[in-house]
Formats: structure tokens, C-alpha cells, sequence
């Protein structure tokens, strides 16, 4: 009983500082993106606007929120939840220390790798619960997606399980004690942070929810909380594939002189920078372009990467 309400405890605690964490990411873009567009970016409330993330929070909750006329009411307000709830579980894996895990499970690689699925589910039900053909739209073009990059972002990672011989995020991160398996996977990790980029509908892979062509997508008809929660979703999306890539192929927690909780920090912080800087740098490719990429190159080059990494590991262990 008392193990179990100081996990229950430590879970809340973890909740709150993701909350913050995300909440801080959205005004350092936002900075970021200023700077690259040579603009202020956000710059009144707070110290160099460090706390318009919370004045944006303030607003939203007290925003109207409501169902569209026509709407299927419990499906819109589900899927909202189902947006963020499986993202934060998924941080309950993530080893941010040697031995510092939520729950350390043998197969936290395939935890996650659920987890992230489950985001899908999300922008299907809230597009076809909205009543709205671009949320419709938005809907179907996340599915493709999802299936076409979820598809080889498996694959790209299971040249690492095989490398550490296990699907613990412990027993991975311990595997890059003499080197980083970036170095050893350079194409798994490449393909690792592509496929990335598109779970976590990110620019230039946005296509669920562009602006151009559908207003805004599958949040269309959303607003109030209902939209924050998606919105937090997103951003949580970016961190949680961050300190994915972070222990995979990184070295997770390991580094010289600084705790290892600290290393794991700023490693993560600079992936999701590079979030950042390809939204602020690459154009939006054609929705049959991006599809194309997935099933006719990436699917090829993750399958190919998965034979040679199966060839040097049977090699290496008949020698």
C-alpha cells in the first residue's frame, strides 16, 4: 500500500513537471522562431516573455468550450484526453538516470513505441466527431501517416535491440558504455528521427493539421482546453521522440562530470531544438510526396539496415 502511494505520488510529481517542461518549450520555439524570422517573438510578459506560456494557459482555460452543432459530444471530448494521456504514459518507461525510471519494464522500447500509436486514435475520433469535412480530411491524412512512418520507425530502432540485446531502456543505454550506437546506426538513426518528426506532426510532416489546405485540420472545430489538450499532446510528443532518440542512440543518461539526470536533460534539449529548427527551416512537401518518401525509400533503407546490423550480429557472435 505505501509503495503504491509513493509511485502514485512520484507520478503526479512527474506530471507536473512535464506539464511545466512543455509548457517552457512552447515559449523557447516561439523564441527560437522570432530570432530565425529576424522578429521579437514574444516579449511582454515576464522576463524575455517567459511567462506568456502561462498567460496562453490562463486564456485557454478560460476560453468557451464547447461541441459543434452535430458533433458526436463524447467522442469530441474524448479525444482530446486520448491525445495526451498515452504520451505521458509513455515518460513512465523513459530511464532518466542509471536506475531512475518510473517503471523500468524488460520492454520499455515496445511500451512506447505503443504508446505513441495510440496518439492516432486521438486524431481520427476528434476529426470524425468534429462534423466538419477539413477536420474529416485532417483525420485521414494523420491515419496514412501514422501507418506509413510507425511502419519503418520500428524498424529503424531495431537494429539498436539487436546491437543491446534487449528492449530495457536501461539495459540499452548501458550497451553505449564504450559508444554511442549513433555512431554504429547512422542510418536507423536517421530514419529514427524522420519517422519522429512525423509521430509527433511536426513541420515540414504537419499535413494532418495545415493551415494552408484545412484550415487547421483535425482541431478545426476545437477550442478552449479541448485545443490545449491537443496542443499539449503535440509538444509532449516532442520531448517524449527526444528522449526516445536520447537514450537509443545518444547514450541516454551517460556523460563526464555532470550527474547523469543533467546529461539526459541537455541532450534532450537539443533534439527538440532541432524540432524547432527544421520548422523553422523546411518547407511542406506535397501530402502524395510525403507518403511516397515513407513507403518507397524509408520502408527500403530501414528493411535494408535491419539485414546488414542481422549479418554483423550473427558474424560477431560465430567469431
Amino acid at each position: 500500500m505505501i509503495g503504491l502511494i509513493i509511485t502514485a505520488t512520484i507520478s503526479v510529481v512527474m506530471i507536473m513537471v512535464l506539464l511545466v517542461v512543455a509548457g517552457t518549450f512552447t515559449w523557447v520555439e516561439r523564441r527560437l522562431l522570432g530570432f530565425v524570422q529576424e522578429r521579437l517573438g514574444p516579449n511582454r510578459v515576464g522576463p524575455f516573455g517567459s511567462l506568456q506560456w502561462v498567460a496562453d494557459t490562463v486564456k485557454i482555460l478560460t476560453k468557451e468550450d464547447r461541441p459543434p452543432p452535430g458533433a458526436d459530444k463524447l467522442a469530441y471530448i474524448l479525444a482530446p484526453a486520448v491525445a495526451a494521456t498515452p504520451v505521458l504514459a509513455g515518460f513512465g518507461v523513459v530511464a532518466f538516470g542509471d536506475g531512475l525510471a518510473l517503471a523500468p519494464v524488460d520492454v520499455g522500447v515496445l511500451f512506447l513505441l505503443g504508446m505513441m500509436g495510440l496518439t492516432a486514435y486521438a486524431t481520427v475520433l476528434g476529426a470524425w466527431a468534429s462534423n466538419n469535412r477539413f477536420s474529416l480530411m485532417g483525420g485521414m491524412r494523420a491515419a496514412a501517416q501514422m501507418l506509413a512512418y510507425e511502419v519503418f520507425l520500428g524498424l529503424s530502432l531495431m537494429g539498436v535491440v539487436m546491437l543491446a540485446g534487449s528492449l530495457s531502456m536501461n539495459a540499452i543505454v548501458e550497451a553505449q558504455q564504450g559508444v554511442w550506437f549513433v555512431v554504429l546506426q547512422p542510418l536507423g538513426a536517421a530514419l529514427f528521427c524522420i519517422a519522429g518528426v512525423a509521430a509527433a506532426h511536426r513541420l515540414p510532416f504537419d499535413l494532418p493539421e495545415s493551415e494552408n489546405d484545412l484550415v487547421a485540420g483535425f482541431i478545426t472545430e476545437y477550442t478552449g482546453m479541448s485545443f490545449g489538450l491537443f496542443f499539449l499532446g503535440e509538444y509532449l510528443a516532442v520531448l517524449l521522440v527526444s528522449a526516445l532518440a536520447v537514450t537509443l542512440f545518444f547514450g541516454g543518461w551517460q556523460g563526464p562530470w555532470l550527474p547523469g539526470p543533467v546529461w539526459f536533460g541537455l541532450k534532450t534539449a537539443v533534439i527538440a531544438v532541432v524540432f524547432v529548427w527544421l520548422r523553422a527551416t523546411l518547407p511542406r512537401p506535397r501530402y502524395d510526396q510525403l507518403l511516397g518518401f515513407a513507403w518507397k525509400i524509408a520502408l527500403p533503407l530501414s528493411l535494408l539496415n535491419l539485414l546488414l546490423t542481422g549479418i554483423v550480429v550473427v558474424a560477431r557472435s560465430a567469431s
